[in-house]
């Protein structure tokens, strides 16, 4: 797992070798472990590395195949790497390194384009292709490792994060619509950020540069299959499962550096634990519990463990003091903004305090076994869509009922509309009073996202749909990324594995879903690994006291909010209980992003000390 950054010239790039160690610089917290730049007259890669598989020098990056033809900076964990290293050396091809790294180059070079779908892992990585004088940007089939690119008629700029655009252009122009955009989803959705032009790839695609006249193109290489044939059994479809969660695990538990587990207590973090448990010895689960009593996971985790032979369990307790004391430094890792995240932050912060490179986490499951309410909210919908007047209805009775408030989400078409009235954080006309904007400009902006409806009728197909590809892919991916990487540390996500998506997907749609079973598919399927006591417990997820300790520091809060009576009212309303912690807390998180926020884009590089080096 590493951090990538690189730069494509129509014109000449031996010029560019100083902005791009500026980009390395801001980096340099997720590849700690070594660096690298591979230059030319056309292409200039880098590569900031976490060593986690083949921990020697043989794993330096950006990697060349043996005829210097092919040149990789790469991101990311090829969990069947073995299996297609194999395959390749059946074809005649001689391996120098033990490193997944070098399997990408010679697949490719192999089978070219079709070689990214065989991938089996999180990933995002450019290439250089000499003889064919072009460059690819790829990303994995679910978007779990980021990739952001700037692209024109004559340049090429990538980055693993955004704020590396930041450093190597402390001026470089804000996009103008990046804050409605955040206040209306509680992180910015797919492809914008908060920068001008600055994009993100999509999962499961591949950006094509033709470097003789800079013509380009983004293909997709993976697409969902929804429309079967499906699987209708119910013992065939369980033992699919069975046997796909267990291999995902297994998959995912591939390291030369230590790995542990994130242990929330709740289904997913359990069901990882107990099959590792039975995979292999030596366990380290980590854990965050909190004073407050309601907030208290303990017992739940402890019930995990006392059903494991091989587990260390280490519990940390966070207290309101130590967050307050570690917010700013919050806030230098958080690369883009969103409502989440802190806890991932926490939490991967104590996993490499406790000696880990690499833990295990059970995001990823909600999203596609049907963990989230939502699942049942999204046959409302369709009710709520046949009321008239929206807007208007909306707008008069929101002023006593706030929940009606959100009914004008639904005069936008498609899943924004959806997306935004089951998940949205402020409504249009909260947002242009908060911005000081016209509210029209608001219905503009968010009229403008386009995301493409998936072709199903199944409202619980609809609702992890949305979930998945908007929710997940826009805020927790993005969020664990960049949080634990600023410490130094992996996140691997085996509910995401391709393979297992692919098992869900063929079982029938109407079927993945059973009343009073969480998560049917997957703790049906797991009955007999997964104690009851947790999978019928309520529901909490890993959440933190906010709203508690929001409101026993009133004045901090004040302080982090802009000075304006919109402001103050939001913040007034939270303190009468009348509106969510997230919708204050958004205000906050908007004060440290924009033009004056520089300072961010360094990182934590002054601790890493590992210089670049040009090979």
């Amino acid at each position: 797992m590493c951090r990538i950054a690189g730069i494509a010239s129509l014109i000449d790039v031996n010029d560019s070798l100083a902005g791009l160690e500026i980009m390395l610089d801001s980096l340099a917290h997720g590849g700690p472990d070594d660096a690298g730049t591979y230059i030319d007259d056309k292409v200039a890669f880098g590569h900031r590395r976490l060593a986690i598989i083949d921990l020697s020098s043989a794993g330096h990056q950006p990697m060349l195949t043996r005829d210097s033809q092919l040149i990789i900076s790469f991101n990311g964990e090829i969990y069947n790497y073995q299996s297609l290293k194999k395959e390749l050396e059946l074809l005649g091809v001689v391996f120098n390194t033990k490193t997944d790294t070098e399997v990408i180059l010679y697949a490719y070079q192999q089978w070219g384009v079709h070689a990214f779908d065989r991938l089996q892992g999180i990933f995002a990585f450019s290439l250089y292709d000499k003889k064919k004088n072009k460059v690819l940007l790829v990303r994995d089939h679910i978007g779990v490792k980021p990739l952001y690119y700037f692209l024109d008629n004559k340049e090429l700029i990538f980055a693993s994060e955004v704020r590396a655009f930041k450093a190597l252009k402390p001026d470089w122009k804000e996009n103008e619509d990046w804050k409605i955009l955040f206040l209306a989803f509680g992180s910015i959705p797919h492809p914008a950020t908060t920068l001008s032009n600055v994009f993100q790839l999509p999962p499961g695609s591949y950006l094509e540069l033709q470097l003789t006249d800079f013509t380009s193109q983004v293909n997709y290489y993976y697409k969902a299959n929804l429309h079967g044939p499906f699987i209708t059994e119910t013992h065939e479809f369980l033992k699919l499962m069975h046997d796909g969660v267990r291999e995902a695990v297994q998959k995912n538990l591939i390291s030369d550096a230590p790995l542990g587990i994130f242990l929330s207590g709740g289904i997913d973090s359990s069901l990882l634990t107990l099959l590792t448990d039975r995979i292999q010895e030596k366990v380290k689960t980590i854990s965050i519990n909190f004073e407050e009593a309601s907030f208290d996971e303990r017992p739940f985790q402890n019930l995990v463990v006392s059903n494991t032979q091989h587990v260390e369990h280490i519990s940390h307790m966070l207290t309101e003091q130590t967050f307050w004391d570690q917010l700013d430094d919050v806030w230098r890792a958080m690369d883009q903004p969103s409502v989440d995240g802190v806890n991932s932050y926490f939490v991967s912060k104590c996993a490499r305090e406790d000696g880990l490179k690499v833990v295990l986490s059970g995001l990823g499951a909600d999203e596609i076994f049907g963990g989230y309410k939502s699942i049942n909210r999204v046959k409302w919908l369709k009710r709520f869509h046949s009321i008239p007047f929206k807007r208007w209805i909306a707008g008069i009775i929101g002023h006593r009922r706030r929940a009606w408030n959100r009914l004008m989400f639904l005069t936008i078409p498609g899943a924004v509309g959806d997306y935004l009235f089951l998940r949205g954080i402020h409504t249009p006309d909260s947002i242009a009073k908060l911005l000081d904007i016209p509210e029209e400009r608001v219905w503009q902006v968010l009229k403008k996202i386009i995301i493409e409806s998936p072709d199903t009728n199944d409202d619980k197909e609809y609702a992890s749909f949305l979930e998945s590809n908007i929710y997940m892919s826009n805020q927790l991916l993005k969020d664990t990324d960049y949080m634990s990487m600023w410490h130094g540390l992996e996140v691997r996500v085996p509910f995401l594995d391709i393979e297992l998506i692919k098992k869900v997907q063929m079982i029938k749609p109407t079927l993945r879903n059973k009343k009073g079973w969480p998560k049917y598919l997957l703790t049906a399927s797991c009955d007999n690994i997964l104690p009851h006591e947790i999978v019928f417990r309520k529901k909490n997820g890993f959440t933190f006291p906010f709203s508690l300790w929001m409101r026993n520091n009133a004045d901090r809060i004040r302080s982090l909010l802009p000075v304006s009576d919109a402001a103050n009212k939001l913040l007034n309303d939270f303190e009468k209980g009348r509106i969510h912690w997230s919708k204050c807390w958004s205000m906050a998180v908007i004060q440290q992003f924009g033009p004056s926020s520089v300072s961010r884009t360094l990182g934590n590089s002054q601790v890493a000390g590992v210089p670049a080096r040009q090979d």
